[in-house]
């Protein structure tokens, strides 16, 4: 299994990331997804930059770290064809270690042209065609096509990786399950649910990489992180499609309000206890996931990784 680290663009500014990044890398972390939102979740996180700016800097920050999109929506707030050329270049900066992570995205960034947010069903056909755009383009030559949900007409990407990056898909639902394990180079998942994994399995996803992410609150204090956690990144504890209906940073704090600071203990490692975070890591491996991405919540993020280091690198499942 291996151990990544979550490139929060939702709580830092674009220099703090890259400098995050260089961190995870010297700290031995093998891996980074970085979030891709317009918006933060809640207002209380402050930041959101462009992920393909701040991806070119990471590219030039670091040597070896893998990194990937975690995840892009490439259906409605840019267009696939504009996707495809900005994830090739990133693949092209990054050669070997960049892969590219996409999803059905959520109303929360994907509103902000005014456009339609369309049922789940439409969002995954939605899905299929960008990829089938993207790929296209990938092979270097002039295409046109007129879909169902894009055109592109005698487009060329003429900058191009030596090969495509592998394409690893969000999916919870079964058919956007499904989706993953037949268009897709891998899979990235939230719950530790080994049923999840093996519907991907029986949809074509049998020995493709499987990722995941989970998040902790590393503090000194357990109940200083308990308190942080709930403050910085409520949005942990709504349940069901809220996630993706939701459209407005306010809306997911009135969500929030529902939850207390306890109720974070439940999806989040909180606390200086390696067990806990040992076993946070442990839960996602038993399921199935041989990618353990971990979102560390809040501002220190030096002490996360001294903590990481000593305590759990040298210990995991």
């Amino acid at each position: 299994m291996e151990l990544g680290y979550k490139l929060s663009s939702e709580e830092h500014r674009p220099t703090d990331l890259v400098q995050n990044a260089r961190s995870a890398e010297e700290a031995g972390f093998t891996f980074a997804l970085i979030s891709d939102h317009y918006h933060p979740w809640v207002d209380r996180q402050g930041q959101s930059p462009f992920v393909w700016g701040v991806l070119g800097a990471l590219s030039q920050a670091t040597e070896r770290l893998s990194i990937g999109t975690g995840v892009t929506c490439p259906t409605i707030r840019i267009h696939p064809a504009i996707i495809a050329q900005a994830a090739a270049t990133a693949a092209a900066l990054m050669p070997g270690r960049f892969f590219f992570g996409v999803g059905t995205g959520e109303n929360l960034n994907e509103h902000v042209l005014g456009d339609h947010w369309p049922s789940a069903a439409v969002r995954i056909e939605m899905l299929a065609e960008a990829l089938e755009v993207i790929r296209m383009l990938w092979d270097g030559r002039q295409h046109s096509h007129r879909g169902t949900y894009y055109t592109v007409e005698n487009a060329r990407l003429y900058t191009l990786p030596e090969s495509p990056p592998p394409i690893m898909i969000a999916a919870d639902g079964p058919k956007a399950i499904t989706l993953a394990g037949e268009m897709g180079d891998g899979y990235i998942g939230l719950a530790p649910d080994s049923d999840l994994l093996a519907k991907f399995d029986e949809a074509g996803g049998t020995g493709k990489p499987r990722y995941t992410e989970t998040q902790v609150c590393w503090n000194e204090d357990a109940a200083t992180a308990r308190q942080m956690a709930y403050e910085i990144w409520p949005n942990g504890a709504t349940k069901g499609q809220l996630n993706q209906e939701l459209s407005l940073p306010a809306h997911f704090e009135q969500a929030a309000q529902m939850a207390e600071p306890a109720d974070m203990e439940a999806t989040v490692a909180c606390g200086p206890d390696p067990a806990k975070h040992l076993e946070q890591i442990k839960k996602y491996a038993d399921a199935g996931y041989d990618h353990v991405c971990v979102h560390q919540i809040g501002p220190d993020q030096d002490g996360f990784f001294d903590f990481y280091r000593r305590e759990i690198l040298p210990n995991l499942p």
